[in-house]
């Protein structure tokens, strides 16, 4: 098929582009952006199609059925098609940070947490045995006050208590400022 009275298989590369640019560009560029909203997403796909069509030249030589602006448009909105399919098929973009904006918290490598723990742990030994057991009870096995009540068999005011004054000691361990305040 003659575009325009021009035949591709006599173009080369840039000669065919420039001829689909200047012949259908226009309603191409329309056409992408009154599919996407957006008209930098609709020059890159006009720029897309306009490859495509430049690989397939034989195929826009050959189609007796159709013309070449159908075909144009067509391949315009199969690209627009497959890149909201793909958009849909992975998980949304966050967003970049704004300038000056404080970048989130970086999360603790292994190696620091472990030290953490470690610390945490022999801190605990320095702890009375009821302290201790609240302590575990609570925040290791995460049971509510009521359920650390029934496991220790005390009154939950009493677990209460208990974790009150663990913290605190547990505190003055870590901190090295004293030992366990007794109650």
């Amino acid at each position: 098929m003659a575009i325009g009275g021009w035949r591709p298989k006599k173009a080369k590369g840039e000669d065919l582009v420039r001829h689909l640019y200047a012949e259908h560009g226009r309603s191409l560029l329309a056409y992408a952006t009154r599919l996407t909203g957006d008209r930098a997403a609709a020059e890159d796909v006009v720029q897309e199609t306009l490859v495509r069509a430049w690989k397939h030249a034989e195929d826009l030589e050959n189609d007796a059925k159709g013309s070449v602006r159908g075909w144009l448009l067509t391949v315009a909105r199969n690209i627009i098609t497959d890149r909201a399919r793909a958009r849909a098929a992975r998980p949304p973009e966050v967003p970049e940070p704004e300038e000056g904006a404080p970048t989130p918290a970086v999360e603790k490598d292994h190696a620091q947490s472990v030290v953490d723990s470690m610390a945490v742990l022999g801190a605990m030994d320095g702890l009375s045995a009821e302290h201790r057991e609240v302590l575990v009870e609570i925040y290791y096995r995460g049971r509510t006050v009521a359920e650390a009540a029934r496991s220790l068999g005390v009154a939950p005011g009493t677990v209460k208590s208990r974790s009150y004054y663990a913290l605190r000691a547990l505190r003055a361990v870590m901190s090295g400022t004293g030992k366990e305040v007794a109650r």
